[in-house]
């Protein structure tokens, strides 16, 4: 009994050191990981360190603020508008014998486009010509008789009653004799208006009336409609608060050249000059109405097509330019991050001018040849370091200045 009580003390003593040893050992693998978890989230907090110890610099891309001309701009939309635009009426009636041009074809004024049968008025002509021919035989007749009455008149031979009646007689021949040669004229314009010509140059629309119809010169739709695109008018709207200037320009007689621009902004499609500005602003829309033209020489301009008219107003000289993606937006207001020498951030409130295009033009708080940032702004701080990274690359660029790197042959 006693051998057995001996073994049982020696196990527990045993069990007891092993249990020691091993919440010792549980103890420091806690100890361990909570080391480590610290470690981990002061290292996110304070940025990956580098190998000297310092904060890893954020990679951006920047560049230098520049001098450059700033060209300031009104903008409105607009509506391609033709200078004029013609319905082409037949001016005698008749049968519509030729057709002698093309849908959307370009014509000069005075083009012949179709005919009408010239048949009828030839006609009246001859008979105009005809009694024409007869009045004036009888108003020879009658001044022979006139001068007879004359001279019997002289020998008391006939009353001076007949003289006076064959002066009269006389002047009634005479006024025929007019009557027919104006039905002669008439008759032979409407043998002209028999062609059918251009009144003005443009281009033709669609046809309106087929070969072989009979025409009326009170017909409503005409045979086509010509609009004029060469040259080719834009309205537009500005606000009325932008008229004062564009007014003093004018008056000063100075030419402001204005741009159309497509639906979407991107593409140029002609350049014109400024022709005039409406005599009333709308009070609806508190904008006034100006009236631009352009040469339209390639046809890029449509009658009623939609475009972005852009007047330049005036050109800023030497303005100190950015990107316009440099330009961040605060409760203190825009601001821009400049890079200084050593390669630190820092915030740079700045004042906006004219903005053209992807580029801004800064009154004051940047100063030419400054490096601003132009992506990566969003991971930055006051004072954060900086590395420079080529646009649409993940490698690091060389500091502008920095020699270029050799190339192994």
């Amino acid at each position: 009994m006693r051998d057995t009580g001996a073994r049982y003390h020696k196990i527990m003593k045993r069990v007891a050191r092993w249990s020691i040893a091993l919440g010792l050992l549980l103890l420091l693998a806690v100890g361990a990981y909570v080391f480590r978890a610290g470690s981990g989230n002061a290292q996110s907090k304070t940025g990956s360190p580098s190998a000297g110890g310092r904060t890893a610099p954020v990679p951006v891309v920047a560049t230098a603020a520049r001098t450059a001309d700033v060209a300031v701009f009104l903008s409105g939309l607009g509506s391609v508008t033709a200078l004029n635009t013609v319905t082409v009426h037949t001016r005698v009636d008749g049968e519509l014998t030729k057709v002698l041009f093309k849908e959307g074809q370009l014509v000069k004024a005075g083009d012949l486009l179709a005919e009408i049968d010239p048949r009828p008025f030839q006609a009246q002509l001859m008979q105009a010509q005809g009694q024409l021919v007869r009045d004036e035989a009888l108003l020879r007749n009658a001044r022979v008789d006139l001068e007879r009455y004359r001279t019997l008149v002289a020998e008391d031979s006939i009353p001076k009653q007949q003289l006076d009646t064959q002066v009269e007689l006389v002047h009634q021949y005479e006024g025929a004799v007019e009557t027919d040669r104006g039905q002669i004229q008439n008759v032979k314009l409407q043998l002209t208006y028999c062609q059918i010509t251009a009144p003005l140059s443009g281009r033709l629309g669609l046809r309106l009336v087929d070969q072989g119809n009979i025409v009326h010169a009170t017909d409503q739709n005409g045979l086509v409609v010509i609009t004029e695109v060469q040259p080719i008018a834009v309205v537009f709207t500005i606000p009325e608060d932008s008229l004062p200037p564009v007014l003093a320009k004018l008056k000063a007689g100075v030419s402001l050249p204005v741009e159309a621009w497509d639906r979407d902004q991107r593409e140029r499609l002609a350049s014109g000059t400024l022709l005039t500005v409406d005599n009333q602003i709308d009070p609806t829309t508190g904008t006034v109405r100006l009236k631009a033209i352009f040469p339209n020489t390639d046809g890029r301009l449509f009658p009623s097509q939609f475009v972005n008219a852009r007047l330049r107003l005036d050109v800023r000289r030497n303005a100190t330019v950015v990107p316009s993606a440099a330009l961040q937006q605060s409760a203190q207001g825009t601001f821009v991050y400049v890079v200084k020498p050593d390669h630190s951030a820092t915030v740079r409130l700045v004042k906006v001018g004219v903005t053209e295009g992807d580029n801004a033009a800064i009154d004051s708080g940047v100063a030419p040849a400054e490096m601003v940032v132009v992506d990566g702004a969003d991971r930055l701080r006051e004072g954060s370091l900086v590395a420079f990274q080529t646009p649409g690359t993940s490698g690091p660029a060389p500091a502008p200045g920095a020699p270029a790197p050799r190339r192994r042959s």
